[in-house]
């Protein structure tokens, strides 16, 4: 990095904590003074995906295999993106996270079509190229179980992040997927919304408000979507993942999934983080070795002698 490079970087990196402590500021002054205006603020910045969302997905470049589409989903459209023809072919379901896009699974597609496999991705609502401003994981389930069901049942699908859980919980008699990879899933709504409450230095004593007003958008109930009431019905194998130095979702989140889902086993990395961990060649192999019906990751067991362990 030259001098000049170095010295923007702190230029820019100064900048962001100044309009992070002006934020943080704003909301702990907001919440004493003007709790409900600032509670209603706060939770339409949770929903709000970051633009860079739209501004990766622009310029991400797919291969000249891939065929656009779109798709209709309540008042949003729906980009979508299919590499083969999923009507004659099995084919993977590849589901973004937050303020992500659906093209982030690029390094995925080669391999998965030389399996023999269709792809389908597609940006989330407020996501992309789709249409929206706003987007809960009560969307997130929504808008999978509208694909899923527009391209029928999956032999695959890999979540990342917000949509693991997404993809977990939109798992149903309606629409489902033989087997899932579920990569840094969040598990836990409740959790997620007070590590947001507490890095914009919110009170706790907003927190019933905050969540009330995520409830009354949905119609879901914040509990509901707490991944472990649901797990245990899930009759298909699963591979999870999750790194030990995630700072996003925590890797106790990922093991949850493997301590509650009878199928699944959880392969730990560390180092990769909450991002790197979806595309580094170790996951692609692992994830790929499942496929091929290799024993992958540890089975991670609970019993009233035994709460947690590994065997």
């Amino acid at each position: 990095m030259s001098r000049t490079q170095g010295s923007n970087h702190r230029r820019h990196s100064t900048t962001a904590m100044l309009k992070l402590s002006a934020v943080r500021a704003s909301f702990a002054l907001g919440g004493r003074l003007a709790p409900m205006r600032t509670v209603n603020r706060a939770a339409r910045l949770f929903a709000t995906p970051f633009a860079s969302s739209r501004i990766r997905a622009q310029s991400a470049r797919p291969d000249q295999d891939m065929r656009q589409g779109s798709l209709q989903v309540g008042d949003e459209t729906i980009a979508t993106y299919v590499w083969g023809d999923p009507s004659t072919q099995p084919y993977a379901l590849l589901v973004h996270g937050w303020s992500s896009f659906g093209l982030r699974f690029m390094p995925w597609v080669q391999q998965l079509r030389e399996m023999g496999l269709a792809v389908v991705t597609f940006d989330q609502p407020g996501h992309g190229r789709s249409s929206g401003k706003l987007c809960t994981l009560p969307d997130f389930i929504t808008t999978i179980r509208a694909v899923g069901l527009h391209f029928g049942n999956a032999a695959l699908a890999v979540g990342h992040s917000l949509g693991g859980a997404a993809l977990a919980l939109a798992q149903s008699e309606q629409w489902l997927a033989q087997r899932l990879i579920l990569i840094a899933p969040a598990a836990d709504m409740e959790a997620a919304a007070g590590r947001f409450l507490r890095f914009v230095h919110l009170g706790d004593h907003l927190r019933g408000a905050f969540l009330a007003w995520h409830e009354q958008r949905t119609g879901v109930q914040v509990k509901e979507l707490q991944v472990h009431r649901h797990l245990p019905a899930l009759g298909q194998a699963g591979l999870i993942v999750h790194d030990l130095d995630d700072r996003d979702v925590p890797w106790e989140e990922g093991e949850r999934y493997a301590r509650y889902w009878p199928g699944a086993r959880l392969l730990t990395t560390q180092g990769l983080g909450h991002h790197k961990v979806l595309d580094a060649p170790e996951v692609l192999d692992a994830s790929f070795a499942f496929l091929r019906g290799e024993i992958v990751g540890d089975r991670v067991v609970a019993s009233p002698n035994l709460p947690f362990g590994v065997a």
